[in-house]
């Protein structure tokens, strides 16, 4: 077993009692095995609170993930953090993540039906998925508007430092929900003209949306303890998220 595992077991061990209702589900995609976290807060009528999809960055559903969704539950949500690798995929040498992310990206078909897979997985949970929005970091930014360009049903998309290009043949006509980005101004990965590409591009498809950047963040800028992490642009970008989510759901 990983550091990270262990790291992940003795983070979800410390969340309060309160809290303590966060758990790995283990589910299926087609014949393939996947293991995402669930978590609802601790609140009267609980399953009926929003949900929040999490997509993960290239890392596979870390304890980073983790730490997002007992976040999002302490302020009154229930969140699903999908598994978009497989159960204990979860590279940490760039090829294999290279490698995972690549397949993904080539059979977009598959990325879609594994984020619709790990929301069937919420909503066995008794999620509420009728009453829902997807946030993703890096690759799972870029897998957030995967599914805001293919999914109508949906109230908002939020992708912290994510993947910005729209792939050739797909569009936002079929996007109803809001679209919010946080992007690095010193994100070399993607660039600022892909963030100014796509705010045209929700223009002229009249998506309401949000473009917020910061100055001298770099790539990853909300991964905490990286070298990328930078404090204001994280606290920044989660309290919009945070109020994002009210004015989506209100």
């Amino acid at each position: 077993m990983t550091t990270k595992f262990f790291f992940v077991t003795a983070l979800i061990l410390s969340v309060s009692l309160v809290q303590a209702q966060g758990k790995f589900i283990t589910y299926q995609v087609g014949n393939e095995s996947y293991e995402g976290y669930y978590i609802k807060p601790s609140v009267e009528n609980a399953e009926k609170a929003p949900l929040v999809l999490i997509l993960h960055d290239w890392d596979g559903l870390t304890d980073y993930e983790v730490k997002r969704a007992n976040l999002l539950a302490q302020e009154g949500y229930q969140v699903f953090a999908a598994d978009l690798f497989g159960k204990g995929i979860r590279p940490t040498e760039n090829k294999e993540r290279a490698q995972h992310t690549g397949e993904l990206y080539k059979d977009r078909e598959k990325l879609r039906r594994l984020m619709i897979g790990a929301l069937d997985a919420a909503k066995k949970q008794g999620a509420e998925t009728d009453n829902f929005a997807a946030m993703g970091y890096c690759f799972g930014g870029a897998a957030t508007l995967e599914l805001a360009r293919e999914e109508t049903d949906i109230k908002g998309f939020a992708s912290f430092h994510g993947g910005l290009r729209t792939p050739e043949g797909q569009n936002y006509s079929k996007t109803k929900g809001k679209i919010i980005i946080f992007h690095g101004t010193a994100d070399t990965a993607i660039t600022m003209d892909d963030f100014a590409n796509l705010a045209k591009e929700l223009e002229a498809a009249k998506i309401s949306n949000e473009m917020i950047s910061y100055g001298g963040a770099p790539h990853a800028f909300t991964v905490f303890d990286s070298p990328a992490y930078r404090e204001e642009a994280d606290k920044q970008s989660w309290k919009r998220f945070l109020k994002f989510l009210e004015e989506i759901f209100s």
